[in-house]
């Protein structure tokens, strides 16, 4: 690895010489962050050290015989390391999330003192580095004895455990945490989790696709989102009466956005992807800014989809400081039917959506292309149809197989790529606030486990030591971020490919 840093500074001067539409970090807002993303259970490790106790995680990675996060990256043992590549890296924010049964066990009741003390530590070495802290509440990790006492997030229980479990971290790292995101890419969450059986704790009514023990495909995943908005909005709520006069902080709530495009210039497409913006985008985020959901979501599911009260409407309504953007591909979206990415199951979210999603050019949910209109085209619509509200996208990413070359080029590519269409949003008058790349090191990834990854550094899982390299897109990253980098992704990305020899796992 010693020829890493002079081939690449090689690279980019030669590359510098000629190029199209390029921009720099200084071309962007002063206060905008850029920075890199992981989760508790993705990255930490340590499931059952001092006095962590299982999540819904833990159980259903063990349940279906796949691989798991006993150990992950063991960024429980080793964060100092990687908060020192963070700083030489040049990330102004790192998002990482707080495990629920890490800090308080039971779900609920008395403190785990060392599970408070990982998190203080971690959070006073990013600010003694001068990174800001951007904490994730729920990612996907409630405590199993929750989810065994009341069925979790099915039962509006979950609105006062999860409020009380906010309410612990607010005010022990509140001080020092400004930006807190309540639930993780909410709508995905509720389908995958409660529709389609793909992640933890693993609902879905009986399907020739995955074999679900318990679940209801046509209800479970909008009474989970109603009591995740529930939720949000109590924890907000809480923030607003008890801590922001003091804290100052902002409290937010985030969805997976995939893009959405007209398949043909046809009347029947536009109104396809109209209704499936309603289903993907508008079933949270019109109640987060409105107070309910869309009429045409209303006018489907009927008695399926929860109701607010009014004084839950007006709860919900305007209690998001921002929006949290996940974003990772973009689909053509037609009323025709035709071989969809998702399967045609006889009940639940996407035949309820009733209408088919098409893959763009060589498309898996293990590579994907980068398509950053379809990015523009979300922050596009979120300021026209929700007041342009703040934004943050706290993933995007692209995945590679995991023992790939490190010069990960496709990786590269597609990053510059979305931070150029982030840019374009600004320019246009999105109020968009920051940008985080999944990930920062490779994880644990919940539909692949350790067979492709995400991160800029490589991480050797055969390793006890959990060795980590860093990838091309790591040095990328911080030459754009610390401003020696022109981004000229054509010329970049040929000279590239013209080149060989480059070092490989």
């Amino acid at each position: 690895m010693k020829n890493f840093s002079l081939y690449f500074k090689i690279l980019v001067i030669v590359s510098a010489t000629s190029y199209i539409d390029a921009f720099t970090r200084n071309e962007f807002p002063d206060d905008f962050l850029f920075g890199a993303a992981t989760s508790a259970y993705q990255w930490e490790g340590a499931v059952d050290e001092d006095g962590r106790t299982p999540s819904v995680w833990d159980t259903y990675s063990h349940s279906y015989s796949r691989d798991n996060g006993d150990i992950a990256c063991d960024g429980y043992h080793k964060y100092k390391e990687d908060v020192k590549l963070m700083v030489e890296m040049g990330l102004q924010s790192f998002r990482f999330s707080i495990s629920w049964s890490r800090l308080l066990p039971n779900g609920r009741g008395p403190i785990n003192p060392k599970g408070l003390l990982f998190y203080k530590k971690l959070i006073k070495e990013l600010q003694n580095h001068g990174i800001e802290p951007h904490v994730t509440l729920y990612h996907y990790d409630l405590p199993q004895s929750l989810e065994d006492e009341y069925g979790g997030w099915l039962n509006r229980k979950i609105i006062e455990d999860f409020t009380a479990f906010a309410d612990v971290c607010f005010r022990e790292f509140g001080e020092d945490v400004k930006l807190w995101t309540t639930v993780n890419e909410a709508t995905i969450f509720a389908i995958a989790s409660y529709g389609e059986g793909i992640a933890p704790p693993g609902h879905c009514s009986p399907n020739i696709f995955i074999n679900c023990s318990t679940g209801n495909s046509s209800t479970e995943p909008y009474i989970a989102g109603h009591n995740m908005l529930l939720a949000h909005a109590s924890v907000s709520n809480l923030y607003k009466l008890k801590y922001k006069g003091k804290q100052r902080g902002s409290v937010g709530f985030s969805i997976f956005a995939f893009g959405l495009s007209p398949n043909t210039n046809s009347t029947d497409d536009e109104i396809a992807t109209q209704r499936a913006k309603a289903f993907l985008l508008d079933w949270m985020l019109k109640p987060l800014v409105f107070g309910d959901y869309p009429d045409v979501m209303k006018r489907t599911l009927g008695s399926r989809l929860p109701v607010f009260s009014e004084e839950e409407s007006e709860q919900v309504k305007g209690s998001s400081d921002f929006i949290g953007i996940i974003h990772y591909i973009t689909f053509y979206v037609t009323s025709q039917p035709a071989p969809s990415i998702f399967p045609n199951m006889k009940e639940g979210f996407f035949t309820d959506m009733g209408v088919y999603l098409l893959p763009i050019g060589n498309f898996s949910f293990s590579e994907w292309e980068a398509i950053p209109w379809g990015l523009e085209g979300v922050l596009e619509y979120l300021k026209q149809s929700y007041n342009n509200p703040p934004i943050y996208i706290l993933e995007n990413g692209k995945p590679m197989k995991h023992d790939s070359m490190l010069q990960d080029t496709p990786r590269v590519e597609y990053i510059q790529a979305y931070i150029g269409a982030v840019l374009n949003a600004i320019k246009n008058g999105s109020d968009t606030r920051g940008y985080f790349v999944w990930s920062m090191i490779d994880l644990y990834e919940l539909m692949a486990g350790y067979t492709t990854s995400f991160g800029m550094y490589y991480v050797n899982f055969s390793d006890p030591g959990r060795k980590r390299s860093p990838k091309l897109s790591a040095s990328w990253y911080t030459g754009f971020l610390n401003g020696t980098i022109d981004v000229a992704s054509q010329d970049y990305i040929q000279l590239q490919r013209n080149l060989s020899g480059y070092s490989s796992l």
